[in-house]
Order: structure tokens, then C-alpha cells, then sequence
């Protein structure tokens, strides 16, 4: 075997990177080995990787809410720096921008996370010029629709579903209109079953994540089943291995997250 070869046979894969990043656990190696299968078998064209969606020189932006968030330092954000530690937190967007510049370091990538904790779709509309529609990505990503329902269900918010689902077709046409070549990736808002998400939740919940596919169809976005993964990783080990309160991801959640984007994504 050659210097080439032995180089390629000891780098890192993905799965490698995820796990490592993650401190995965058994329970989550055989979740991802599930995923995969569950992927290559799907038959569902927009739920199947899309080749070169991110192609060099790119800019990648994550836009959603604590998911996304992740406990990244928003005060880094007045840096306007892209890949930069601090202001993407410790989930699913960091390991899933860490892997690409791993992967392609000589690409040129720009990774950015504007996720905030707690927002509804109407926050980000509130705050969508400066956080989204100025860094002009060519990329979009957004996952959002928890705590529209969420806060509604238990803290007293009034929005509807119909409101979340229009003011959500209102914000991609918005983004559209603006920035007519981006590539849009809306990710499907999950629950599990365990810590603060108990049956009251369900079926209700299932609308907005029905609303956020439609949103995804009519825009021609590339959608990506979280709810699906979650529902697959909860056959292979406990609900709270993945999200201990229900909504937000463990580390072994947060790396079956990236996993899947990166595989949605193509990348």
C-alpha cells in the first residue's frame, strides 16, 4: 500500500468524528448504524442526500432556536467572524461545520449560527435582516416550530399553528425574494416522549411538524427528517439518551443530529 493510501486508510471518518466529538456511546453507534440503513433505503427524494448542495467558497448559515443555539456566545457574533468556536455553542451545527472543515479544509467554507433559545418564527422574522439576510448565505438552514407550540401548550403564548405556518412561508418567500440562489434546508422540529414532553403534547405537535414539510415542498427546500431519526434512535436506546427533557439533545443526540444534516445535506 502506498504513502496515499495509507493517508486515506487512517483518516477519520464522519461517524469517527461525530462519535469522538460526542463522547458516543454504544447505544449511539448502533443508532447510527440504523440511520444509515434507514437512509440508503429511503424512498423519499427529498429525504435522500443531494449531491454537491454545498460546493466550495460557500457561506452556511444556521438559523433557529436553542436547538441551534446550543450555548454558543452571542457576543461573538458582533465579530461577524465565520467558523468561529465561540459563537456556535456545543450541538448538531458546530459538529456538523466542524466535519466540513475537516472534511474539505481547502474549500473556503464560511460557517455561521444565529440560533437564539426560545425563539418562535416570529422572532426570527423580527431580527431576519441582521441575522440572516445580511450575511447573504448561499446556504440556509433552519430548524424552528418547538416553542411555538411549546409556549403555547404550557406558558401562555396565543400563536396558532396557522400562524406559524404562514408567518414560516412568509419569512422563506421573504428570504427568496432577497437572496433568489440560496439553497434552503428546513429541518423538521422533534420531540421525544420523556422529561417535559409528556401526552398532551400529541398528536398536536404533529401539525407543526406536518406545517414545516409543506413550508419545505412549496419552497422546493431539502427537508430533513429529524423526528424521523429521533423515532429510530428511541428503538435502539431510551428516549433520554437522546433529549433527557424531551426537546433538547443530549451529546449523543446532538451527533446523530449532525450525522443525519450531513447526510441529508450530501456532504
Amino acid at each position: 500500500m502506498n504513502d496515499h493510501a495509507d493517508r486515506s486508510a487512517s483518516r477519520p471518518t464522519r461517524r469517527d468524528f461525530v462519535c469522538a466529538g460526542a463522547g458516543l456511546s454504544v447505544a449511539g453507534l448502533a443508532a447510527l448504524a440504523a440511520l444509515d440503513d434507514a437512509a440508503a433505503q429511503s424512498n423519499h427524494s427529498n429525504d435522500r442526500p443531494h449531491d454537491h448542495l454545498i460546493e466550495p467558497g460557500q457561506t452556511i448559515l444556521f438559523q433557529g432556536d436553542s436547538i441551534t443555539d446550543a450555548g454558543r456566545k452571542r457576543e461573538a457574533d458582533a465579530a461577524s467572524q465565520p467558523n468561529h468556536a465561540p459563537a456556535f455553542g456545543h450541538g448538531y451545527a458546530w459538529l456538523s461545520a466542524a466535519q466540513l472543515l475537516i472534511d474539505r479544509p481547502s474549500d473556503d467554507l464560511k460557517f455561521f449560527n444565529r440560533g437564539i433559545s426560545g425563539n418562535k418564527v416570529f422572532e426570527l422574522v423580527d431580527r431576519w435582516q441582521a441575522d440572516c439576510l445580511d450575511i447573504r448565505p448561499d446556504v440556509l438552514s433552519i430548524l424552528i416550530g418547538v416553542n411555538d407550540f411549546w409556549h403555547k401548550h404550557k406558558h401562555g403564548y396565543d400563536g396558532t399553528l396557522e400562524k406559524y405556518e404562514t408567518d414560516y412561508r412568509a419569512l422563506v418567500a421573504r428570504t427568496k425574494e432577497a437572496l433568489p440562489d440560496v439553497k434552503l434546508v428546513i429541518c423538521e422540529p422533534f420531540v421525544l416522549k420523556v422529561g417535559a414532553v409528556d401526552e398532551s403534547w400529541l398528536p398536536q405537535f404533529d401539525g407543526y411538524r406536518a406545517a414545516a414539510r409543506r413550508v419545505a415542498d412549496e419552497a422546493a427546500a431539502l427537508f430533513v427528517p429529524f423526528q424521523a431519526m429521533f423515532d429510530l434512535a428511541a428503538k435502539v436506546a431510551p428516549p433520554q439518551r437522546w433529549a433527557a427533557d424531551g426537546v433538547h439533545p443530549t451529546p449523543d443526540g446532538a451527533a446523530l443530529m449532525a450525522h443525519w444534516w450531513l447526510e441529508a445535506v450530501g456532504a
